[in-house]
């Protein structure tokens, strides 16, 4: 999928201020088409759904549907399981771009990537009272860059414990390993199915404390793909199933080296000191010589969180890259808007345009997370950061694989700012 592209001066576009349109309830048209064009893929999944306590949600009641994001198709499978009820769908601003008319059309909400709002929340608010939809929300925001759940916003338990409708939690299997993000895209052929559960009344709802409404939602998003792969026997037998891996391992373990590594075929090499991993067909890592450190991915990817933790802690971490910058203000098109440098440390992030037309500061706690994307609609690996006003898209020209070392330090950043707070 590709993205409407324009080249434009980075103050012109600044100075854009899109009007707000109030969330439409979907036609039973546009339900059915959504519905008819997620079929091809649902079957060439095998899909299948689990329903776990579903008969106790009216027909028409409207619900709070929160789903685990893993790839493309999960949209296909809500627009399946939940047909012909009418969903506004909070879905990611890009996702608008060049065609506003049909985003709107299918019940769509647009929200800035890890961002929530008072103008998303009034959005869905009037989903649920006034047009009597129910809300899917993705509430990891980004893809699973390691087939695990992701960070989850602090609001979410006040955002269920607001609108009182009872929650319901989609979860796939297989979706990940069908089309990982890390893989350029690539599709594969594996089976999907879901479990579909409803898991709280609005009476229980009201009974629960916020904290308790998360604790029970970070159950619920507790989830990884590639030990389900393993213990299911799923073979995965493709001869590029390595292929783009690199993007999240990207730091060798026998080395230290970052940004050396290179996924191709089935096989992870550190340019570095030569090390060879080999992708199991069943998901897993092992050396060709020697010790194999990380035989699970997601173990692979959490030791090199905190490789990243250990750098901001002891004052090592910084980026400082050259990057394209892509800005998004509106839905018409994304603004190609020159060079620039993005610098990332202990004090937030800092984008400067070469031209001088941009100088973006974001703090460390602005955000949890950003959005950390590879392949980015065909384009390239990009960060993402931003504000309400406007996103920034940084696509780095040089430095190796770092899009997923910069999301691992924001969340890292954030959360040790968060604890130096809490004990003060």
């Amino acid at each position: 999928m590709k993205i409407k592209l324009q080249k434009a001066s980075a103050k012109e576009v600044l100075t854009q201020k899109p009007k707000h349109q109030k969330p439409k309830r979907p036609n039973i048209l546009f339900r059915t088409l959504l519905k008819l064009v997620s079929l091809p893929d649902l079957w060439a999944t095998k899909f299948k759904a689990e329903w776990v306590g579903m008969e106790k949600l009216g027909k028409k009641e409207p619900c709070f549907i929160l789903m685990n994001h893993s790839s493309f198709i999960d949209l296909e499978i809500a627009s399946s399981l939940f047909y012909p009820r009418p969903m506004s769908i909070v879905t990611t601003f890009d996702a608008f771009i060049g065609k506003d008319w049909l985003m709107r059309q299918l019940g769509c909400l647009e929200t800035k990537k890890f961002t929530v709002g008072a103008g998303l929340i009034r959005d869905m608010s009037y989903a649920f009272k006034t047009l009597k939809n129910s809300v899917l929300m993705f509430p990891e925001a980004g893809y699973t860059l390691d087939g695990t759940s992701t960070v989850l916003p602090e609001s979410l338990g006040k955002c269920v414990k607001l609108f009182g409708v009872p929650l319901v939690t989609v979860t796939t299997y297989g979706a990940f390993a069908r089309q990982p993000l890390y893989n350029n895209l690539r599709k594969r052929k594996v089976p999907v199915k879901a479990k579909v559960e409803y898991v709280l009344s609005s009476e229980e709802i009201k009974n629960k404390s916020v904290d308790e409404l998360n604790q029970i939602i970070q159950e619920k998003f507790s989830f990884d793909n590639f030990r389900y792969q393993k213990e299911t026997g799923l073979i995965i037998d493709d001869k590029y199933r390595a292929e783009g891996l690199n993007r999240v391992l990207y730091k060798c373990p026998h080395c230290l080296a970052e940004g050396q590594t290179k996924g191709e075929g089935i096989t992870l090499t550190c340019n570095a000191c030569g090390k060879v991993y080999e992708m199991t067909e069943l998901g897993e890592m092992k050396a060709r010589d020697g010790e194999t450190e990380f035989s699970h991915i997601p173990d692979w990817f959490k030791w090199e969180r905190e490789c990243v933790r250990k750098e901001i802690e002891q004052g090592r971490y910084a980026l400082n890259v050259p990057v394209d910058i892509c800005l998004m203000v509106d839905t018409k098109t994304i603004y190609s808007v020159g060079e620039g440098t993005l610098e990332h440390d202990s004090d937030g992030f800092r984008l400067k345009s070469a031209d001088g037309e941009i100088d973006y500061k974001q703090g460390p706690t602005a955000v949890y997370s950003i959005n950390a994307d590879f392949y980015w609609y065909q384009i390239a690996d990009t960060i993402n950061i931003g504000d309400f006003d406007a996103q920034y898209y940084c696509f780095p020209k040089t430095g190796g694989d770092i899009v997923a070392k910069t999301r691992l330090a924001t969340e890292e950043l954030f959360k040790l700012k968060k604890e130096k707070k809490n004990n003060q």
